[in-house]
């Protein structure tokens, strides 16, 4: 009897162990996941896959944009790990294996995107943090690990921020202000003209109170900006503080489809001078309206113009195209250059030249990047404009935005810059004709007329910067050195521009080192 009951016994700690053992393996949470809807999912991590192996600069397999999006879900919660092994992957919480599933095909995005999908229900099984987390938090994290490897311009944007992204690039609906918070107010400090703001009366320095009732000194920028914004058509209050008596008003506005300024003007001893600090879809013509406007306004008295482009991260490729074929009649502006067929491009001008040949200054810094480096290479090479400042940014790349099924966005860099003189931007970018970065040599003496005086050695670093392959990052250092990127916000730059526009002489003079390279262009672009 003792044996028998001590054989049971054995039998009994056998289920024990066997039960505790399936209860260690199984998942704490199993049943279907609700709030991470597959087909969805799959169907926006798919477009990612897709569109980053077909459309990238550089050829990717799928499955190495595939295994990098896997690790990129260890953002949410180390723990978790997933890696290959031999024909499947492994997913790991805590070194403990919790699953496994196959490896699909190389280069097919969906089931890649099925894999990705599957993956993640089985993590989010298991970890806490990962069932925290709503699907836009779980698409960050795989779109960071599947851009990982890409560029830094190649970025993914949740819907949220690509909704703002598509307001700066496409308007919204607003009523025409900028504003500044300062501890509990909230000051208007710009009024958009022709805006709902500007036809209710509303000025610079005016406080606004609430927004629909609502209070908005404690709330962030971010959420007075959505409080004001809406679609258009739509109505909005705004309780203000007059400025001028200290009177609190309540105004009803209309919201209008605003796309937010980007270029200011102004006249100054007859010359135009415009600030364009970035490129959206109404840029190109904005300037053709200044330009216009002075034009009638000063007449034959009208000396030229200076287009500042410090600090300009640029914008819309097209935009900066269009601006350069505002002040050129003819010859290339910019080539792009890609894997992808539709990345490949050659614009050429077709304008009129707005400003009927008159002197045009460029200013330039370290900051000037994209579309702005477009606009002041096109201008420089076509010999159009003399360019001061110091070497631009050198963002030589092309990026294509892609909507995803979720509203997000994925931007991806598909080709390259190759300006009219034959040389590429990517990290060289513009090089001007007067340099006035604070790094020179103290026996250059006047940064003006000493690079004009020596136009020799002008032509030589020109040269030297159009060569048409894309030269190696130690050469294109060196060559940045020459004139080290800097940002510049004071007037130097302005005061030069001046100097050089009031005398032609000199002008033509500045302009003579880049005239050569308005032959090597046409030469260039017949090879292409």
């Amino acid at each position: 009897m003792e044996g028998l009951r001590t054989h049971f016994v054995r039998i009994f700690a056998g289920f024990v162990a066997l039960a505790l053992a399936a209860c260690a393996a199984a998942p704490p949470h199993v049943a279907e996941d609700k709030a991470f809807p597959a087909p969805a999912a799959v169907e926006v991590i798919a477009a990612g896959y897709d569109n980053i192996a077909d459309k990238y600069l550089e050829s990717l397999q799928v499955r190495t944009i595939g295994l990098e999006a896997l690790r990129g879900l260890g953002a949410i919660d180390p723990a978790i790990t997933i890696e290959p092994d031999g024909k499947d992957v492994k997913i790991s919480e805590s070194g403990r294996e919790i699953g496994r599933q196959p490896l699909p095909a190389e280069d097919d995005p969906r089931a890649w995107a099925q894999l990705t999908v599957a993956a993640s229900q089985v993590a989010r099984q298991w970890s806490s943090e990962m069932r925290k987390s709503d699907p836009e938090k779980i698409y960050e994290a795989v779109f960071d690990g599947m851009l990982s490897e890409l560029d830094i311009y190649s970025r993914y944007s949740g819907r949220d921020e690509a909704r703002r992204n598509r307001a700066r690039r496409d308007g919204f609906g607003g009523i025409g202000v900028r504003i500044k918070q300062t501890g509990h107010e909230v000051k208007i400090t710009r009024i958009q003209p022709h805006s709902p703001a500007a036809e209710a009366g509303l000025a610079v320095g005016d406080t606004i109170v609430a927004v629909d009732g609502t209070p908005i000194g404690e709330l962030k920028p971010r959420g007075i900006s959505e409080l004001m914004r809406g679609p258009v058509d739509t109505p909005v209050r705004l309780l203000v503080r007059r400025l001028a008596d200290g009177k609190e008003v309540t105004l009803d506005l209309v919201r209008q489809h605003i796309v937010p300024t980007t270029v200011t003007h102004r006249i100054e001893d007859g010359i135009l001078y415009l600030d364009v600090d970035s490129f959206n879809q109404k840029t190109a013509d904005s300037v053709k309206q200044a330009i216009l406007a002075a034009q009638a306004e000063a007449g034959n008295t009208l000396k030229g113009a200076v287009l500042d482009m410090r600090g300009n991260p640029g914008g819309l490729l097209r935009q900066s195209i269009k601006l350069a074929n505002l002040f050129l009649t003819q010859g290339r502006i910019i080539s792009t250059h890609g894997r992808h067929p539709d990345s490949v491009h050659h614009y050429d001008a077709d304008g009129e030249d707005i400003l009927k040949g008159r002197p045009l200054v460029v200013l330039i810094d370290g900051k000037s990047a994209s579309a702005a480096e477009i606009a002041a290479a096109a201008l420089q090479d076509r010999g159009r404009a003399v360019l001061i400042g110091t070497s631009s940014y050198g963002k030589g790349s092309v990026q294509t935005v892609i909507r995803l099924p979720n509203d997000g966005e994925l931007t991806i860099t598909w080709s390259r810059l190759v300006t009219p003189s034959g040389y590429t931007l990517h990290g060289l970018g513009v090089h001007p004709a007067i340099c006035t970065s604070t790094i020179t040599s103290p026996e250059i003496g006047d940064p003006l007329l000493s690079p004009i005086n020596d136009g020799k050695a002008q032509a030589d670093v020109f040269s030297r910067w159009r060569r048409p392959a894309l030269l190696a990052e130690e050469e294109r250092a060196a060559l940045r050195d020459i004139c080290p990127p800097e940002r510049h916000e004071d007037g130097k730059d302005l005061d030069l521009a001046k100097r050089l526009i009031a005398d032609r002489a000199l002008y033509a003079r500045a302009l003579m080192p880049t005239q050569a390279t308005v032959q090597a262009g046409a030469k260039a672009a017949a090879n292409w």
